[in-house]
């Protein structure tokens, strides 16, 4: 019933376990009042009046939970002795990233780890002794929506990250969630680009019946969509032998289901990729899996997997990336245009950042020719690749008849190209739809001498300021800032019949702004005190 399903969505989340008003984190001393310390119970109002601060003035118990309560530790100075000033108020987490309702019940006290025992070993171990096991509890969902899936018709249109849902639950992609191993529980969302690796245990003997090794497993199940269901179809099957050798195979029709054969198991399936078509109204219309299949040696105990999901909307073409997420080194840097009347860049616009845009909108940038010859090289581009710096030019003849502006625009275009991009992407696989990951470029214009009627473009500077973004065993290159400087000069009016060479040049610079790693322990706190001499005891 629906009051049933209200009346669970609005549980209210377990009692405290934590009493913050009895939690004193600076209490260090057994017996003893700490200095400043407003929380230690050994401390007395004639301590209290002595001390000149609160050394934590607020005593909280989990900092994710919406709503808390939290203890307030202040000091009366005005007050004869100073006093303390105790208060237990309702603290509200200004996250929208916060944990509503713990329903986690085991989560909240620390239970005590089962003792293996002769008799229970054998237990413990086939729970515990697979590569990775499942340690929540059947209760951990609450939520009654999940047990009943929406219809078909409420699938009809899927929004960004939405699951793409199937007939039995959603569209698998493997992926590690804690350790390396894959976890079939990640689902493929609605217009998020992923590319996951991860290991799998096998038994080599067993591999026919290891369903995540067979190709039916991910395509068994239909996408739902509005008044039909939409089959995953094979797109092609690709054999790769032991030493890394790949066949493409010229049929896909039949199905490849793996087998032991000769101390073999063949057509274990390798790598997954998904492509998914979608209408502009977010309807999904068609779905492909390209395999990736080959063979395992009867001493493999364990293979790694790759799994792959793109999405492209109904007549039109991909958008290629350049790095998932970061930037890799070679590939174009993506830029794009924000027309008028959108929110985001033009997705149709993504390219490399350049200094013109060609037939594949691709952006480039002025490529120097044999002839130095600017007006004859003006369609010759070539792309920008990130972490590459670049130098061109070319050389323009200028005779007394050539007027100014029409000159000056013609410099223009060869520098800057007819369409120069307004925006670049922070990440090699940013997407229109996120607005923060694109990078506005700034223009700025230098003069090399004096103000005059005739000023013309000579030279374009484009800096690409990037830094490494996340862990540092697997950093991401990330752009923050793109600068383009057009550096202008003064054109004299030239004595006719005489002729003047100007050299113009286009240039590209990377430069890395990473702040370089500071060990962690400069920012763990120090505390003065003196351990007692029998800390150690019985070691010295």
């Amino acid at each position: 019933p629906a009051d049933t399903r209200d009346a669970a969505r609005v549980r209210s989340a377990p009692a405290p376990i934590t009493d913050v008003a009895r939690l004193c984190v600076c209490d260090l001393l057994v017996a003893q009042c700490d200095v400043n310390c407003c929380c230690d119970p050994d401390c007395s109002a004639e301590d209290f009046s002595l001390f000149t601060t609160c050394s934590v003035p607020v005593v909280i118990g989990d900092s994710q939970l919406c709503s808390q309560k939290a203890a307030v530790y202040s000091l009366d100075v005005e007050a004869n002795p100073p006093e303390r000033i105790f208060k237990l108020i309702d603290q509200v987490n200004p996250s929208i990233f916060c944990i509503h309702a713990a329903n986690y019940e085991q989560a909240l006290y620390l239970k005590s780890p089962e003792i293996p025992t002769p008799e229970n070993f054998d237990q413990l171990l086939e729970k515990f002794g697979g590569a990775s096991f499942r340690a929540e509890p059947d209760s951990w969902n609450l939520d009654t929506d999940a047990q009943n899936p929406p219809e078909a018709n409420e699938t009809s249109r899927y929004e960004y990250g939405v699951p793409v849902q199937t007939e039995d639950a959603f569209l698998r992609l493997p992926s590690p969630v804690v350790s390396s191993w894959c976890s079939d529980a990640n689902p493929a969302g609605f217009l998020v680009n992923q590319a996951t690796k991860c290991i799998r245990s096998v038994s080599v003997e067993n591999c026919d019946s290891i369903q995540a090794l067979s190709m039916l497993f991910y395509i068994n199940s239909s996408i739902l969509a509005s008044v039909f269901q939409v089959n995953i179809t094979v797109q092609s099957i690709a054999v790769q032998s032991l030493n890394g050798m790949r066949t493409l195979l010229s049929s896909s029709d039949v199905l490849r289901l793996p087998m032991f054969l000769d101390e073999l198991c063949i057509n274990a399936v390798l790598g997954v990729n998904y492509h998914i078509t979608y209408t502009d109204t977010g309807e999904i219309i068609e779905a492909a899996a390209a395999f990736v299949l080959g063979a395992i040696s009867k001493e493999t105990l364990s293979i790694e997997q790759s799994f792959e999901i793109s999405f492209t909307q109904e007549n039109t073409q991909p958008v290629p990336l350049s790095g998932n997420p970061g930037y890799v080194v070679g590939l174009p840097v993506r830029a794009g245009f924000q027309p008028q009347g959108y929110p985001f860049p033009a997705a149709f616009l993504f390219a490399a950042l350049a200094l013109s845009s060609n037939k594949h909108s691709q952006l480039t940038i002025l490529q120097s020719t044999s002839t130095q010859d600017c007006l004859a090289a003006q369609g010759a581009r070539a792309p920008v690749l990130f972490g590459y710096n670049m130098i061109s030019g070319c050389k323009l003849r200028i005779t007394a008849a050539m007027k100014c502006q029409p000159l000056a625009q013609t410099l223009l275009d060869v520098l800057k190209g007819q369409s120069f991009p307004e925006y670049v992407a922070s990440f090699g696989n940013s997407q229109a739809q996120d607005v923060l990951d694109w990078v506005p470029i700034t223009q700025l214009h230098i003069s090399q001498q004096v103000k005059s009627p005739c000023q013309i473009p000579v030279s374009l500077g484009i800096e690409v300021k990037w830094t490494k973004y996340g862990s540092l065993v697997n950093p991401q290159a990330r752009i923050v800032n793109v600068t383009a400087t057009i550096t202008t000069t003064t054109l004299k009016q030239l004595p006719s019949g005489r002729e003047k060479i100007i050299p113009i040049t286009s240039s590209v610079v990377f430069t890395d702004i990473s702040s370089p790693a500071e060990p962690s322990y400069k920012a763990w706190p120090t505390i003065n005190i003196k351990l007692p001499f029998d800390f150690f005891y019985p070691f010295v």
